[in-house]
């Protein structure tokens, strides 16, 4: 979809695969064909397989539970429950489990969903210590994000309906070398939780998946002269949300993002150099421009393709 500059950093194996069918049939593998045609065959395939589960689910559900429910339970109660089962259980299980069997080979520009969708493009990366970034946005008015528990994400619920304000409100998972955001920083709009500047952070320096090992010699590759000092880059992708929106592929209820996340970026870097001096701050370019499919319903996500990277005092 994109990433020219660097794809093959992550595709070189997938490219030398699919070589000899142009030896075979030279008059007809173009690339564009050939990738066009395949991407035909992995889309049916994971229709495919979303549709085989979802058909015998409809038919267990029509002739044996259909069956024993009805008449025992309110209608409200029933519509409500197949709900939450289907949109809260059943599809995320089954795209999860799609990304387990096909897991995505992409250059680590943007971040993902637990199940696999592209989401917040990377567009910040601050060079320091956790205690330095730390330091870093708190000085500069943005507030660390609470663990995502009951607790916190009943009060968050409450706060939203209440359009009351939870400036360390939790944020949802997204995933970057295979594990979720290792710190989480916001800054509130008005006393509403839906509305908020955030940014999540990865530490561009292990990984525990061995499928992501590329995506932090990516980094480990383009900046290691910022690295050498042994402090760590924080790979980091800031978004703003507006408000609430249904999600496209399982119809839950997220948070809904502004579609330009370059002003996201500037922002930071504006609160960030007005509360503290940095040592160095520039943009780099780390591809090309793109537009991502929000998953939320008639929205999307552009990107200029560069990175403020800035290296903390």
């Amino acid at each position: 979809m994109l990433l020219q500059n660097y794809s093959n950093i992550s595709d070189k194996n997938f490219l030398k695969s699919f070589g000899h069918y142009c030896t075979i049939l030279p008059g007809v593998c173009e690339p564009g064909i050939i990738f066009m045609m395949i991407g035909y065959v992995y889309r049916f395939i994971k229709r495919l397989l979303v549709l085989v589960p979802g058909v015998w689910a409809a038919y267990f559900g029509a002739r044996r539970v259909f069956p024993f429910v009805d008449k025992r339970i309110p209608s409200w109660l029933a519509i409500l429950t197949t709900y939450l089962v289907v949109a809260y259980l059943i599809i995320p299980m089954i795209f999860r489990l799609i990304r387990f069997l096909f897991p995505p080979k992409h250059i680590p520009l943007y971040s993902v969903t637990p199940d696999g969708f592209a989401c917040d493009p990377i567009n910040i990366g601050l060079v320091g210590t956790k205690k330095q970034v730390q330091k870093a946005m708190l000085k500069a008015g943005w507030h660390q994000a609470d663990q995502k528990t009951l607790k916190t994400l009943t009060k968050l619920i409450v706060n939203s309906i209440l359009k009351r304000p939870y400036p360390n409100a939790p944020f949802s998972t997204l995933y970057l070398f295979g594990r979720s955001q290792d710190l989480g920083f916001q800054k509130p709009i008005g006393n509403s939780p839906t509305k908020r500047h955030h940014v999540r952070f990865w530490a561009a320096s292990h990984t525990y998946d061995p499928n992501h090992l590329d995506h932090v010699s990516f980094w480990d590759i383009i900046f290691k002269s910022n690295l050498a000092s042994g402090r760590v880059l924080w790979v980091g992708a800031a978004s703003k949300d507006i408000g609430l929106g249904i999600i496209r592929h399982n119809a839950q209820l997220t948070h809904n993002i502004h579609h330009d996340t370059n002003s996201e970026r500037e922002l930071l870097y504006h609160d960030i150099n007005k509360a503290i001096k940095v040592k160095n701050a520039k943009n780099v370019r780390i591809g090309s421009p793109y537009k991502v499919i929000n998953r939320v319903v008639r929205r999307y996500m552009q990107s200029d393709g560069k990175m403020k990277l800035i290296e903390l005092l």
